[in-house]
């Protein structure tokens, strides 16, 4: 096996695991078959949002929607799971903070300010490490929406039970949060997550490495100089090399990963003309 030292470009470092690269297949796979099916309900009134519904059928909607609700939760709750036993099973205590932890941290405000003044010519791109600060923003998100989207889904998906709970005028709310959040989330994920991980300049026309689990030395160096600095610093990165991505892998990946970026700009561009109009 080559050394960090010998043609960086031809060596690649394990970034995800294949665990977290099924979790996030099953996340955004769950999102984009959400969004396919509830954007039609909540522009009703649309001409291309009636043409779905006569094509699909309204049951077959809502049966494929719910489907894709349960994968969605059962993704979270197996995240959650992964979570507590990584905390009390292998007191891995540095999920909570440190270098490869999501939590977010002084630096990440430190790092956010340095990134305004580098887009402003100001000052230096800062030096991000394993996760930048928009990339916590995004994983944080999801555990909003799962509160407040899920949270009120659940309640209009059962509201015989709910109803034995909770007044009726809460389900009113509940409809509206639940279709208001989860339009704010498919605009955010389809242009600003979309465009952070694929669509800017480095990695257009897309960042395959959630497909791959790999990345090469040159674009750790670059990109994550942080991470770079400290894994050479620790004699960490050997044990962190791994073969390149087969051309297989790699022709799956951009074929998933171009079906989903279509889908969804397309989704947002109905969007955002329905909201528009």
């Amino acid at each position: 096996m080559a050394h960090p030292s010998e043609s960086p470009g031809e060596i690649y470092y394990r970034r995800f695991t294949r665990t977290e690269r099924i979790m996030h297949a099953t996340l955004f796979s769950s999102f984009l078959g959400l969004a396919l099916t509830g954007l039609p309900l909540l522009f009703s009134d649309q001409p291309w949002a009636q043409g779905f519904a006569r094509a699909v059928g309204v049951r077959t909607a809502g049966n494929v929607h719910r489907f894709f609700a349960v994968v969605l939760i059962g993704t979270f709750a197996w995240h959650l799971f992964l979570i507590v036993e990584r905390l009390f099973g292998k007191k891995d205590f540095g999920i909570l903070w440190g270098p490869d932890s999501l939590v977010p941290q002084p630096r990440d405000v430190k790092e956010f300010m340095g990134h305004m003044k580098w887009f402003l010519h100001l000052g230096p791109r800062p030096k991000f490490d394993h996760f930048a600060y928009w990339q916590k923003f995004d994983y944080w998100a999801v555990f909003w929406g799962m509160g407040i989207i899920g949270g009120s889904g659940m309640m209009l998906w059962f509201p015989t039970f709910f109803a034995r709970l909770l007044p009726g005028w809460v389900f009113n709310i509940a409809t509206v949060i639940h279709g208001e959040e989860a339009l704010l989330a498919v605009i955010f994920i389809f242009t600003i997550h979309f465009f952070n991980e694929n669509l800017r300049p480095e990695k257009f026309p897309m960042d395959d490495v959630m497909f791959t689990g790999r990345v090469s030395a040159d674009e750790l160096r670059d990109e994550r100089p942080g991470e770079w600095e400290r894994l050479r610093a620790e004699g960490a990165l050997a044990a962190l090399e791994v073969p390149p991505p087969s051309p297989r892998l790699r022709r799956a990946g951009r074929l998933i990963g171009t079906t989903a970026l279509t889908l969804g700009l397309v989704l947002v561009s109905l969007t955002i003309y329905s909201l528009t109009r």
